[in-house]
């Protein structure tokens, strides 16, 4: 690869689903929208009909909201101080809160009411056609019945949100959206960007400006510290707050109190047994992680990696330049990757590019991160990241693409039928990145070009053997002291820098004190526990992975219906469906820990020629 004179990496264009903040679709949108919520008020949840017509009503309105708020969101997210797309996303989010609002005696209608009533409902009428597809979520949302709130208390809840669990989250995003940070460089000269390009700064391979980005960024972080703690206590506050209310429903009717594990659990579609099992393993191979850590910081000429230093591309030798890569290039490394599992994976990236639903460009007041989302009402997958020219943008736009494909597979599925959970939307960005890790590997010719590949497999095991636990410990830690009152920013670093320095041990010497105010994960209002899914898609896609070889001409195939069946299954079913595997049990964690092993040897053999 050539190193590329400047970044070309593209913008997305939105019109698909609107042309501009100013176009009258929207108020027409939001208009019918606003009429959709008044009718569903006017249904009575004890007639058949009306929960039949109710259901068919609240899916269309809701199609329409998502995709106003992709549009709105999708807007901010590169440009933070946009005011008008930021006024659409809150308005959004009324609206959303409202249709929750006027569909929970629908709700509480269906999960309370008998069997034999919701197979009437199922079973749909002349005007809705059958309506069976809703059967899988309504089953679920039936587990959660001992813990439901009365109607007026539920709508309470939904209505309480917009301006509290989602606010604050929003906060966050404004707040890491508008923050500059000046770096300190080695000769003293300073370079003021953007928190999200000085990020990005941090995936790349200026090892001279590594660590001032990563100092400048936690100067911001220690700087707002306050806002972030508030952040944080204010979301775990209120959820427990919401969870203890459950509790007392439910211990009254004879059921356990929840914890604050099961929403997320719920949600992740797997049980508790199966997320102590996994993270028991990892816990038990963590050395693993840490070896691979070690193993990346030889090729620093050090004896452990720094903080600013483990997402990182691989350092160059004296005589050599560190490899860049433009958009252009990534593209069509992943592409070439794709098609080796089936052409048609590689169509699909062309139809993302020509069709311009990949935003890339860095920008001064462009959110921090990486995300996938769609417009639902045409079901069209749009990508968001911000590029560096390094490998593991390629990386990471190949998991981003990986998200975007799984998407495209469930197009034609009922909508009902494709809402899948984040485990296995994890699952499917992570085999796009084995995908491409593997086709690069194949066709290394030199040494340097196997290490690069071999480092890249190093840093995703580091990143999620170690640095994903150390998330999940550190949450499940804070909620459980959350419980207690609300903690500082230097309680929350000093519990941060205790969990770090118990998951990296001697692979790094200096924790990362602010990382609980730098990882927007911790700060999403809508989710708890954005953490242990990543982990659960890096060691269950290794093992599908791992069949591509048996399967030949069969493995893509079976990787499509596995996809499909992503939205209408558990994540404990589905293994069992497509692997013949019990993910509850140690052994099937485990087989792929030995896969990730075999790569991590491979570096050190490499490292020793």
């Amino acid at each position: 690869m050539t190193a590329p004179t400047s970044i070309t990496a593209p913008t997305w264009n939105l019109s698909l689903a609107y042309n501009g903040l100013t176009d009258p679709q929207i108020n027409r949108d939001i208009a019918a929208i606003e009429q959709g919520i008044t009718a569903l008020a006017q249904l009575d949840p004890s007639n058949i009909e009306h929960l039949q017509q109710a259901l068919v009503k609240a899916q269309a309105i809701g199609v329409t909201l998502h995709t106003l708020s992709s549009f709105a969101n999708c807007i901010t997210s590169v440009d933070a101080s946009n005011e008008p797309a930021k006024a659409l996303d809150v308005k959004m989010d009324g609206l959303y809160s409202q249709l929750q609002q006027q569909f929970s005696p629908i709700q509480h209608a269906l999960i309370h009411g008998s069997e034999e009533q919701l197979a009437q409902v199922l079973a749909g009428n002349e005007q809705t056609g059958n309506l069976t597809h809703f059967a899988f979520a309504y089953q679920r949302e039936r587990l959660k019945s001992a813990t439901s709130l009365s109607v007026k208390e539920e709508q309470l809840l939904s209505a309480m949100q917009v301006n509290g669990r989602n606010a604050w989250s929003r906060l966050y995003d404004n707040l890491t959206g508008s923050i500059q940070v000046t770096l300190t460089l080695p000769d003293n000269s300073q370079e003021t960007m953007g928190l999200s390009q000085a990020a990005s700064i941090l995936y790349g391979s200026d090892t001279l400006r590594h660590e001032a980005a990563w100092r400048a960024i936690n100067q911001a972080m220690t700087q707002h510290q306050q806002s972030f703690a508030a952040i944080l206590n204010a979301l775990a506050g209120d959820r427990l707050t919401e969870y203890a209310k459950r509790s007392d429903v439910a211990v009254s009717k004879g059921q356990a109190p929840v914890h604050f594990l099961d929403p997320s659990l719920f949600d992740s579609r797997i049980e508790a047994q199966t997320l102590n099992t996994m993270i028991s393993v990892t816990k038990n191979n963590r050395a693993l992680g840490q070896r691979a850590g070690k193993l990346m910081a030889q090729c620093y000429g050090q004896t452990c990696l720094k903080p600013w230093q483990e997402q990182a591309a691989m350092p160059a030798s004296e005589a050599e330049i560190a490899e860049q890569y433009s958009f252009e290039q990534a593209i069509t490394i992943i592409k070439q990757a794709f098609t080796g599992i089936d052409p048609e994976m590689a169509e699909f990236v062309d139809y993302m590019v020509e069709n311009q639903l990949i935003d890339a460009a860095p920008a001064p007041n462009k959110r921090m991160g990486a995300y996938c989302t769609q417009f639902a009402n045409s079901r069209t997958p749009l990508v968001f990241m911000t590029w560096g020219n390094s490998m593991s943008d390629v990386i990471t736009l190949a998991h981003e693409l990986g998200h975007a494909f799984h998407n495209w597979v469930l197009k034609d599925q009922p909508r009902t039928l494709a809402n899948y959970p984040m485990t296995l939307a994890e699952t499917a960005s992570i085999f796009a990145e084995n995908v491409v890790r593997s086709a690069l590997m194949e066709q290394a010719t030199n040494k340097q070009a196997k290490l690069q590949m071999l480092w890249e497999e190093a840093q995703s095991a580091l990143a999620l053997l170690n640095n994903i636990p150390v998330r999940f410990e550190f949450e499940q830690a804070f909620y459980t002291q959350r419980s207690q009152g609300e903690l500082s920013p230097a309680q929350l670093s000093q519990l941060m820098s205790d969990t770090w320095a118990d998951w990296y041990g001697d692979a790094m010497d200096e924790t990362n004190p602010m990382f609980w105010a730098s990882k927007l994960h911790f700060s999403i209002g809508s989710v708890s526990f954005y953490n242990y899914p990543y982990l659960f898609g890096y060691l269950f896609s290794k093992g599908v992975y791992a069949q591509r070889a048996a399967k030949g001409n069969e493995f893509y195939a079976d990787y499509k219906a596995l996809l499909a069946d992503t939205g209408a299954m558990t994540a404990e079913d589905l293994v069992q469906k497509h692997l013949g595997m019990d993910i509850r049990q140690a052994d099937f964690w485990q087989q792929s820990l030995d896969l990730i092993a075999q790569d991590i040897e491979q570096l050190a053999q490499t490292l020793e020629q």
